[in-house]
């Protein structure tokens, strides 16, 4: 089985892109494995925790071809941000849940445990942008929103863009109440092409179907998804709901090397 994934769609010459897994998870203990995050739920971690996620983190740069400090994480909080990343501004990491960049020889990446962690990449211009979206951040439209500043900042061409979304908990596994199907819907659309109802008057919802809609109806249609879902898979990926909260996380990451 496969340590990295690497999305079939992103075949391009010069971009890198994988998803991370746990490598050598064990279902059994939330945070063992190739853990990219210093938060795991209960703590920011012991001396010992963190020297192995820095150790991860920097295998994770040699295999793309840069060194630590080229890979770009921002900080995380389930909102619509959007950090475009220049020269001035790559050594300070902002609050956001998407990145983007034109610059060569950095790698954006974000984290993920359950979320949907989506890279785009414009092969004519050279942008590239890693999403991390939760519930709010696709109730929010955030891969509508960093699609139109590609077009409008960097003149991407919008059905041009090749998106791949990795790894997330599918509509088998994420259960969740009225309120959050309808501020999905109300920015998605069509809920039964990412939804479904429980007798329990609870719904389930695939977060990856919906942003890969809101994407198509801006244009796109080079669209890499995987088929596996976190929560399905606790030995293989990281994933929040199964651990209740305290566990690793796998990430998205992209580059132009």
């Amino acid at each position: 089985m496969n340590k990295f994934i690497i999305p079939t769609n992103m075949n391009h010459s010069g971009v890198k892109t994988i998803f991370t897994t746990r490598m050598d998870g064990d279902r059994k203990d939330p945070l063992k494995g190739f853990n990219l995050s210093f938060i795991n739920g209960v703590s920011e971690g012991s001396c010992g925790e963190q020297k192995s996620i820095i150790e991860n983190r920097s295998y994770l740069a040699s295999f793309l071809g840069v060194n630590l400090d080229s890979l770009v994480i921002p900080v995380q909080r389930h909102t619509d941000k959007v950090w475009i990343i220049s020269e001035t501004s790559i050594q300070s990491p902002i609050e956001a849940d998407a990145i983007i960049t034109s610059m060569r020889g950095i790698v954006l990446g974000v984290l993920v445990a359950d979320c949907v962690p989506i890279l785009i990449y414009d092969p004519d211009s050279g942008v590239i942008s890693a999403i991390h979206a939760g519930w709010r951040g696709t109730a929010s439209g955030i891969i509508k929103k960093v699609l139109d500043i590609m077009n409008k900042k960097f003149n991407t061409s919008i059905s041009k863009t090749i998106i791949s979304i990795g790894p997330s908990i599918r509509w088998c596994c994420y259960e969740v109440d009225p309120d959050v199907l309808k501020a999905v819907e109300k920015e998605t659309g069509n809920l039964k092409e990412y939804s479904k109802g429980k007798d329990n008057g609870k719904y389930y919802i695939d977060l990856a179907l919906a942003n890969q809609i809101q994407a198509v109806s801006l244009g796109a249609s080079n669209i890499w998804i995987s088929e596996e879902c976190t929560h399905c898979n606790p030995e293989r990926f990281y994933s929040y709901r199964y651990y209740k909260g305290v566990t690793g996380r796998q990430g998205g990451f992209i580059g132009i090397i």
